[in-house]
């Protein structure tokens, strides 16, 4: 017993010992090697991991950055998620960060965010691969494929589940089975059915393990997430078989499935490990990121009467044009929508899920103000935190979609500093799909419903970005009179 607790203790001794070594080794002489950005690299081990969580946990969007940013100006120095991490809060040089992507720094995620999307993910992807993958998936979320093929989906499948809202309704959980049945329906031309909500239920323990401890010996959370992981792969890996068979029988389908496997149209060639891959990567960004956009578009809408009052009066315009009170929106309907952009904008600025993007340094960079990011460290490029800069947007922290009507709540680079998709080779390819699966979402809303908070609910910020108690509303439906 003795000797068996010896040998496990023995390693994980020496383990902590060297690590202590080389994090004051780190601390010691990082500074006189190069001239780092100012900061403090915390406790040994931990660094500054448990100030950032618990400083997330209070309705501030961004105390952690907000607090270093005074001390230490909007590039700063920090030890979090065990490891030495650059942050930036500045815009030129998150710009610089994201358009050097492949040059001066690769994209590096948590150990339990890689091990749960796979290594052919598309957030993962490096080189050739990615920008094969990233280039094809821009091809088939472009603005003429929406128009053509998705934005009647889209309609459809948001009148599908509004349908059958009564009562109370818990909107952060209908939003998610809105956008992960328009995300299946994209991928792999599957309606609603008893396959779709078994592969969501699975997909939601997924999710769950991203912020753990990528160790399932550590945390249950984790480990229900690999077996969960495992059986969405699964079953992604049976209709990847099945297509091949399909598409070498001369049957397409119009998704994305069928844009990777044709040799043509410049897919093809991919393994079948890869497409599963990429498509369980697709998911995450088109369920859970436009899911919670949706909640807190209406939370602020809710909160904003006249925001409500005008968005319900750009919608109901669009409705009294239609023959049919129930007729499909069309792209002209999307196009004539500018307030609902305005309103689109203000929510991406102040409450997208995507806080900032982490980037790994490939070699020594040097960047604004003579700074250097040694190699092999973490750098996190923080969009909300220029966001949420009042140089940036006068009261940066109030919802007012007016903002983006004029200059007056904007500084004149406002739109250069506004990435709420990221920017560079990696800006997310399903930008556009995004705003129009939203701006349908709050036509099909405010045209057949009213509604009120079933209770106070507010927004925090770790792990993700969300509301605490997934906003519950009291929702009722209009009259056919009554909305017109």
């Amino acid at each position: 017993m003795e000797s068996s607790l010896a040998m496990f203790l023995y390693p994980l001794l020496l383990s902590l010992s060297l690590s202590l070594f080389v994090f004051l080794l780190l601390r010691a002489t990082a500074g006189r090697r190069r001239r780092l950005p100012p900061g403090n690299l915390g406790l040994p081990f931990l660094g500054e991991t448990l100030q950032l969580i618990s400083a997330y946990k209070t309705e501030n969007p961004e105390p952690f950055i907000d607090d270093r940013v005074s001390k230490y100006g909007a590039v700063f120095t920090t030890h979090v998620f065990g490891e030495p991490t650059v942050f930036s809060a500045d815009p030129d040089t998150n710009r610089f960060i994201l358009q050097n992507e492949g040059r001066l720094f690769e994209s590096s995620y948590p150990g339990s965010i890689s091990n749960l999307l796979g290594r052919h993910s598309l957030l993962l992807m490096r080189g050739s691969l990615h920008k094969r993958m990233h280039s094809l998936t821009m091809s088939f979320a472009n603005s003429a494929i929406i128009r053509d093929h998705l934005l009647l989906d889209i309609d459809r499948l948001v009148r599908l589940n509004m349908d059958a809202w009564t009562g109370r309704v818990l909107l952060m959980e209908e939003a998610k089975k809105i956008t992960f049945q328009l995300t299946v329906k994209q991928l792999m031309s599957f309606d609603p059915c008893e396959w779709t909500e078994n592969l969501m239920k699975e997909y939601m323990l997924v999710i769950e393990g991203f912020f753990t401890i990528p160790l399932p010996i550590f945390s249950t959370t984790y480990r229900r997430a690999i077996q969960a992981r495992g059986k969405v792969a699964e079953a992604l890996s049976l209709v990847v078989r099945e297509r091949r068979r399909e598409s070498e029988r001369g049957e397409r389908k119009n998704d994305m499935l069928a844009a990777l496997l044709d040799e043509e149209g410049g897919g093809g060639g991919f393994s079948d490990e890869e497409i599963v891959d990429f498509m369980l990567a697709l998911l995450v960004a088109g369920y859970e990121t436009t899911s919670t956009i949706m909640t807190l578009a209406v939370k602020h809408l809710t909160e904003t009467p006249l925001a409500l009052a005008q968005l319900k009066e750009e919608h109901d315009e669009i409705r009294a044009r239609k023959v049919e009170e129930e007729a499909a929106l069309e792209w002209e309907d999307y196009k004539s929508m500018p307030f609902t952009q305005c309103v689109v904008n203000e929510t991406l600025r102040v409450a997208n899920i995507i806080s900032g993007v982490f980037r790994r340094a490939m070699t020594d960079v040097t960047i604004k103000d003579g700074y250097t990011i040694p190699k092999g460290w973490k750098v996190f490029a923080s969009l909300r935190a220029v966001h949420m800069d009042h140089h940036h947007f006068k009261d940066a922290r109030t919802f007012n979609p007016w903002r983006w009507q004029n200059s007056s709540g904007t500084s004149n680079n406002s739109m250069n500093v506004f990435t709420p998709f990221g920017g560079g080779p990696r800006r997310c390819p399903g930008a556009e799909l995004a705003r129009v699966e939203l701006s349908v979402f709050l036509h099909r809303l405010v045209t057949q419903f009213s509604w009120m908070p079933a209770e106070q609910d507010k927004v925090i910020f770790f792990p993700t970005t969300r509301t605490q108690k997934r906003y519950p509303i009291i929702v009722r439906r209009l009259e056919p009179v009554e909305a017109m």
